[in-house]
């Protein structure tokens, strides 16, 4: 069985990685829009903004919460 360390390690490289390849995709969609002619830069803006603030929210908030689970039960293991 994995000891809680590992698993966390591996948990937070794989949200990383998720969080990265989103990203990559958003910033590909917002090239693609903003160099394409027949769209609007305007309505590319205001269609990806709000997916961005919230991948990247959703990303850090599942991090941090596996960090801070990771860091009590530490805490509470050591006690």
């Amino acid at each position: 069985m994995m000891d809680r360390e590992k698993l966390s390690f591996i948990v937070t490289v794989l949200i990383a990685i998720t969080l990265c390849i989103c990203l990559l995709a958003i910033v590909f969609a917002l090239l693609l829009g903003l160099f394409d002619s027949r769209v609007s830069n305007e309505e590319v803006f205001k269609q990806l903004s709000p997916a961005l603030m919230t991948i990247i929210g959703a990303a850090v908030g599942v991090l941090a919460g596996a960090k801070l689970q990771s860091n009590e039960k530490n805490c509470n293991a050591k006690s």
